[in-house]
């Protein structure tokens, strides 16, 4: 039972949670102004009801007083036939009188009407006596009134004092029915109170049940599917058999829905398309790209992104959290201000990363902003590798700066001996004159060469394309030694070739293979002590390491000189460096090197090195074979670690 009870309750909860604040409110207003109607009514019935009895009684009251006037002396001379005759034609002529009673000094009773019936018996439970307050004789001398229930209705009992000559003779009992005319009105009014607001509750219960069947159940179904179109569930319908107005709402609602859902398939493939297009296109730039959400939880990041930080899981959660330390530390701030939308829309910053490797890179940081421009929805990353950049700004500045001071010494020197020659001219003894002369003509030599070199090495580092056609190796071999033939006479320096026969020819260019065996020969000859020995080889070298079926020619040129320590070999071919500020001054620009190498890089080869320092130095470079060169692409060898076929006696 008690289990069911609680299910009603239950039940009843839920449905009055069905209805709206309005309706709920309603239903509260139409309950107290019901309650205040019906107890209004009532208490106007209660007051009718009490205002009828107030009558009743003292109407009793003065039909007992009247009547116990006439009987008194009737009593007190005894004649109860006269008194039988007189009560019984005043019972009749009164329909309201219930009963009369006359009892004696001591409460019996000596006569009644209705005494003998039953209904006196059983409806007042009167006795034969009556049981009077003790010294009423005495007392009594008004009337006493009082009311019962009984089942044909209220009768008001009145009890008058019979007295003749002031002398207590005994008691007379009338009792009264009230009005059926008001009682009856009164019941009639109290009906139709109850009646009205049993009808009324009736109707709002039924006006509630109905407003839920057939109003607030489909307004809540239209809710939640517009709330779920609204979320992107475009398979939303509603399915309700209800007619009218509601109806056709529904049925509109159910063709917007059908129609969005096939705008979405429409529209998804297109979408899909263009964000397979952009994450293409994101994935594969250069730069690293990553996007935040507002809560700066990573939506996205590009494979540029992992590859520059070192990420290799799928990455999850803040950004912070990922993040090496030296970035975290100059991003987290920015990154609470780009979120907070306190930050301007674009931010620059430059950090040195350590790990994975040595790197400088440049982070670019702006904010996503919605349409009004005023809400946050995301940050957008960029990050760029700029070590490259970086390296070869300072190479630029140290280039200028090298230069600088490479012309500055000089152009000081030709200056200082012409103004000397200017101003002391005539002071000066012709021998004197002629060595400042050739002290100035030495300098602009020197001066030539440095812009000559720097002129060639911009040249070889620009995107200027160079002819290539075969070449004999032993024609500029040949070219080299005799233009410095007699320089390694003058320092006593053996200068020789070593050329293999019948080598095929190479695919280079002339000019520039010249160059680069003048400036290895020249560099032999002038770190070669006299008495030593420089010699150019040329054979066919073992089959290159990613090409087994390419041939090559082999180039080397060694020397019985200084030699280069271990520590200064990785360097040797960077712009103006040179070994002889390490051992002693000797003249030279130290582009010479970097000229090779970038000739080499034009040949798709690498120049080699192998020496000791106080043995000797070979440089040693492979050229393709003509005829395979066709057959194989050109592009950058990897670097050589075999050794030459052949060294110089006492050399590595």
């Amino acid at each position: 039972m008690m289990q069911l009870l609680r299910q009603i309750k239950k039940l009843m909860l839920r449905w009055w949670g069905d209805f709206t604040l309005q309706t709920r409110l309603m239903a509260g207003a139409t309950l107290i102004v019901s309650l205040v109607m019906s107890g209004l009514t009532f208490w106007a019935v209660n007051t009718i009801q009490q205002d009828a009895r107030v009558n009743d009684t003292r109407f009793g009251r003065d039909l007992g007083l009247l009547l116990a006037a006439n009987v008194a002396p009737m009593v007190e001379k005894g004649d109860r036939t006269e008194l039988a005759r007189f009560t019984y034609s005043f019972f009749q002529s009164t329909s309201s009188v219930q009963y009369m009673l006359y009892a004696d000094e001591d409460g019996n009773i000596f006569f009644g009407i209705p005494y003998s019936e039953a209904a006196v018996q059983n409806s007042l439970t009167l006795r034969r006596r009556m049981q009077l307050p003790p010294g009423y004789a005495k007392q009594a001398e008004l009337p006493t009134v009082r009311q019962h229930l009984t089942p044909a209705g209220e009768v008001t009992d009145i009890f008058v004092p019979l007295r003749a000559d002031n002398r207590y003779l005994g008691v007379l009992a009338l009792g009264i029915t009230p009005n059926p005319t008001v009682v009856a009105s009164s019941n009639l009014t109290r009906d139709v109170t109850i009646a009205v607001f049993v009808s009324i509750w009736v109707m709002v219960i039924l006006g509630a049940v109905f407003n839920a069947l057939i109003i607030t159940q489909p307004i809540k179904e239209l809710l939640g599917g517009v709330q779920n179109i609204a979320a992107g569930n475009f398979k939303q319908r509603i399915n309700l058999p209800i007619g009218g107005e509601i109806g056709e709402l529904i049925y509109s609602f159910n063709d917007m829905a059908e129609r969005l859902e096939r705008y979405e398939e429409q529209n998804i493939e297109e979408l899909t398309a263009e964000k397979a297009k952009l994450e293409s296109l994101v994935s594969t730039i250069a730069d690293g790209a990553i996007l935040l959400d507002a809560n700066m939880d990573i939506v996205l990041a590009n494979t540029a992104a992992c590859r520059i930080f070192g990420w290799e899981t799928q990455l999850e959660g803040s950004i912070l959290q990922h993040l090496p330390p030296e970035v975290r530390i100059q991003m987290t701030r920015p990154l609470y201000q780009a979120a907070a939308g306190d930050s301007s829309e674009g931010m620059e910053f430059r950090i040195s990363l350590m790990e994975p490797a040595n790197r400088t890179i440049r982070i670019l940081l702006n904010t996503v902003l919605d349409q009004s421009r005023e809400n946050v929805k995301g940050i957008a990353i960029t990050v760029q590798d700029i070590t490259r950049e970086v390296a070869l700004n300072e190479a630029k500045s140290q280039f200028i700066s090298n230069v600088s001071h490479e012309l500055r010494t000089p152009l000081f020197n030709i200056k200082s001996f012409i103004e000397t020659l200017h101003e002391y001219g005539e002071d000066l003894s012709d021998v004197e004159r002629q060595e400042f002369l050739e002290t100035a003509n030495h300098e602009t030599d020197r001066l030539s060469r440095l812009v000559n070199d720097v002129l060639d090495l911009s040249r070889l580092e620009s995107s200027r394309r160079y002819q290539f056609s075969p070449v004999e190796v032993h024609q500029p071999i040949e070219q080299v030694l005799r233009t410095y033939q007699l320089n390694a006479r003058d320092k006593k320096i053996e200068l020789e070739q070593d050329v293999e026969p019948d080598l095929p020819p190479i695919l280079g260019n002339y000019d520039l293979l010249l160059q680069v065996f003048g400036n290895l020969v020249g560099n032999a000859l002038k770190f070669t002590t006299a008495g030593g020995r420089v010699v150019i080889r040329a054979y066919r070298s073992p089959a290159l390491q990613h090409h087994p079926s390419a041939e090559s020619v082999r180039i080397e040129v060694g020397d019985t000189g200084i030699g280069i320590a271990n520590k200064d070999q990785k360097a040797i071919f960077e712009r103006f460096f040179r070994v002889e500020n390490r051992v002693h001054t000797l003249e030279g620009t130290g582009l010479g090197l970097s000229i090779v190498k970038n000739i080499m890089d034009k040949h798709s080869s690498l120049v080699n090195l192998v020496s000791e320092v106080g043995v000797g130095t070979t440089f040693w470079f492979d050229l393709a074979v003509y005829e395979s060169a066709a057959s194989v692409a050109a592009s950058p060898t990897p670097h050589q670690t075999a050794d030459p076929q052949t060294t110089l006696s006492g050399s590595s």
